[in-house]
């Protein structure tokens, strides 16, 4: 029973800073008063303003890196929309398109052996820029997709100059 008489007699914690308040003179009311505001001001800044600025500064970028993935997404849908609408070629016309296409951008570098439905192509030292023409060759005209491919960067080539590649390359032929 004492412990509840010593609780109830004790001056709580709201009465205590009043107490400690009205002790203080008005210079030192205004100086605590515009502590408060301060703290307070800052607090409002760090929680509410300022994730919701950096997230505003941080949505321009975002949307003009969002808008170039849509209008890449855009351009690959146009482009398999227009190999969807080519005719469909036999496996002997795709082979001879395949040919062409090596014979044609990638000359003594690119050696072409068909094993079922699949074309092989070893590389040795073509430059990036003949290979991609390629398989852009091997895709449009002979509607050859690439499934494996094995490739390294030939040694030795000098800082700045192309990069050259040796391997091989496994492309799918259409089906009949």
């Amino acid at each position: 029973m004492k412990s509840s008489a010593n609780a109830s007699s004790a001056p709580s914690s709201g009465s205590r800073m009043t107490a400690a308040w009205a002790a203080l003179d008005a210079r030192e009311r205004r100086l605590v008063g515009g502590a408060v505001v301060v703290v307070v001001v800052a607090l409002l800044w760090w929680l509410a303003l300022a994730p919701a600025l950096s997230t505003l500064r941080a949505a321009g970028p975002q949307r003009q890196a969002l808008e170039m993935q849509a209008q890449q997404m855009q351009r690959l849908q146009a482009e398999a929309e227009t190999l969807k609408a080519m005719p469909k070629l036999g496996q002997s016309d795709a082979l001879r398109a395949l040919e062409t296409a090596v014979r044609q951008r990638l000359g003594n570098g690119g050696q072409l052996n068909v094993v079922g439905d699949r074309a092989n192509i070893t590389l040795k030292d073509v430059s990036a820029a003949a290979l991609a023409e390629y398989l852009a060759d091997a895709r449009a005209n002979a509607r050859a997709a690439p499934v494996e491919a094995r490739l390294s960067r030939v040694p030795g080539a000098a800082p700045g100059t192309p990069a050259r590649w040796n391997g091989t390359l496994s492309l799918s032929l259409p089906q009949p």
